[in-house]
């Protein structure tokens, strides 16, 4: 280890004592302010034509026929810019690849074009070095589509070496401290956090389309509801309150139902106080609407057109995998009700069961463990968490859920004890949570009497009373539909991502010291 740790520091040296170099000699290379890039590697490649070719395999006689990518650029000079991924051929000619956010291109450089002087300059660059480089376009005898380059420019010196090439960055945990790193070493990372971006501009699209106007509500709340959830609090100084992070968008935007918007989302950061795992970071993206004049039916529809469209878009395909398993978008989804998912998996009837009593009863033969507080619909909960939600893999609606976990929500007019909520399921996650919205505000304050009373007896994630939001219900909501979907947690199906710290550009983490 102290040898290795020796080793590094001589090599950390050696590039800094390089930079002195080129700064006694003028050629700092951090005091340059720009580099004008004609193109990128990708535009290079784009539109390119194909040429068979010959070429002899190396070390026999034997001839093997390539396609070789003829750039429409052949023979045209570019610029192009990027950090130095690999570097080889050391005497009068070589090649290095460099990398930029598209992809990498190869650079053939020649020491009587660039001179002997320049050549010498070339032939110091370091793995990581960024480099601004220009020349003629063409392609190799193995149909690589390369630069013979005029010109290098140093634009920025690496004083820290990559990984080493061909070990890359494996260590899970470095990965993600050092996600510029990661994104630097491994296209694959690159490759999800492009088609992250890919998936949330596709959501925008379709439901700007479907008329869906986009808004912006505070993070910043006294009354941290919408969710079951433990919030983060905070001081503001200025006004010597205290102040929570919104743990749901929902408050706000219905407020904007109320106000007239009958199409409103956000997509937008929000923030719970609980553990970390493969699925939950205490900050994550959450996409709310509201929708006026539909219900929990209109949402099903919604998502379900919505997650097809953006696995097509994006993917091009609406048939996905994920961890080996094939899960298809392009089917009908899957309808049932918690009462009957249960009975489907668990064998235990909930329409038969009447009381708190009998539902404490099964929860006991079935070995569920339950706490005093919780009633009959929270003991059917408890039941689809433990014998149904793992088998709930292919995209599935439940719907009409107790009334005793869904505080928000409207009551199923011929079964007043459920809701009109559903949640969707993939891969026995769930990804999305919607209501048809609850309207009645003195229904609302009695849920929310209810709320306070669970806060007081220990539930930490039951609401309050938000008096402003009860205004504005007070004033008239119509009918109205709502979802929150996950964005991680799609995004993460979406790019076969194991955990969801894989999808975070910049995860939740301990502490290095701790």
């Amino acid at each position: 280890m102290a040898q290795e740790e020796k080793q590094l520091s001589e090599l950390l040296q050696i590039r800094r004592d390089k930079l002195a170099e080129l700064q006694e000699e003028g050629r700092d290379p951090f005091k340059l302010t720009k580099f004008e890039r004609s193109h990128t590697s990708d535009q290079l490649k784009e539109n390119c034509t194909i040429e068979k070719r010959e070429i002899t395999k190396r070390g026999s006689d034997e001839v093997e026929i390539i396609d070789a990518k003829i750039s429409p650029f052949n023979g045209q000079n570019v610029s192009v810019a990027g950090r130095i991924m690999s570097k080889r051929g050391m005497g009068k000619v070589g090649f290095l690849h460099i990398a930029d956010m598209d992809g990498q291109v190869q650079l053939f450089v020649k020491k009587d074009i660039l001179g002997e002087e320049e050549y010498n300059r070339f032939k110091k660059l370091d793995i990581g070095d960024i480099i601004g480089v220009g020349g003629e376009v063409f392609t190799t005898q193995t149909g690589e589509i390369s630069i013979k380059v005029n010109y290098i420019t140093l634009l920025s010196k690496s004083l820290l070496p990559l990984p080493e090439k061909f070990h890359g960055m494996t260590d899970t945990d470095l990965r993600y401290r050092q996600r510029y790193i990661d994104l630097i070493m491994n296209e694959d990372v690159k490759k999800t956090f492009v088609n992250r971006s890919k998936i949330i501009a596709s959501i925008r699209n379709y439901l700007n389309k479907q008329g869906f106007l986009e808004v912006e509500t505070p993070m910043l709340v006294s009354n941290a509801g919408g969710a079951a959830a433990r919030p983060f609090e905070t001081h503001f100084n200025a006004l010597d309150e205290d102040f929570k992070l919104r743990i749901s968008l929902e408050l706000y935007l219905k407020r904007l139902i109320v106000g007239g918007f009958d199409r409103v989302y956000e997509i937008g950061r929000v923030f719970r106080n609980e553990g970390l795992d493969t699925r939950h970071n205490p900050e994550f993206t959450l996409m709310e609407l509201y929708q006026a004049y539909t219900d929990y039916h209109g949402m099903m529809d919604l998502t379900e057109n919505l997650y097809r469209h953006v696995a097509q878009e994006v993917l091009g395909t609406t048939k996905i995998v994920y961890n080996g398993i094939e899960m298809d978008l392009g089917k009908p989804f899957e309808r049932i009700t918690m009462v009957d998912a249960v009975k489907k998996y668990a064998d235990v009837d909930f329409n038969e069961i009447k009381t708190l009593d009998e539902a404490r009863a099964v929860a006991d033969a079935h070995h569920i463990e339950y706490e005093s507080r919780h009633k009959k619909g929270d003991i059917l909960n408890l039941f689809f968490e433990e014998f149904v939600e793992e088998h709930l893999v292919q995209p599935t609606f439940v719907m009409d859920y107790p009334i005793e976990i869904s505080p928000l929500t409207k009551r199923k007019p011929d079964n007043p004890d459920y809701v009109e909520r559903f949640e969707f399921f993939m891969n026995g996650w769930e990804v999305a949570n919607a209501y048809s919205e609850l309207n009645d505000p003195i229904d609302q304050r009695e849920r929310f009497k209810a709320q306070e009373e669970l806060l007081a007896q220990g539930d930490e994630e039951a609401n309050t009373t938000d008096e402003d939001f009860m205004r504005a219900l007070e004033i008239g909501m119509p009918p109205t539909g709502g979802i929150g979907i996950g964005i991680d947690r799609m995004c993460m199906l979406l790019t076969d991502s194991p955990a969801i710290r894989d999808v975070l550009l910049f995860p939740t983490m301990k502490p290095l010291e701790k």
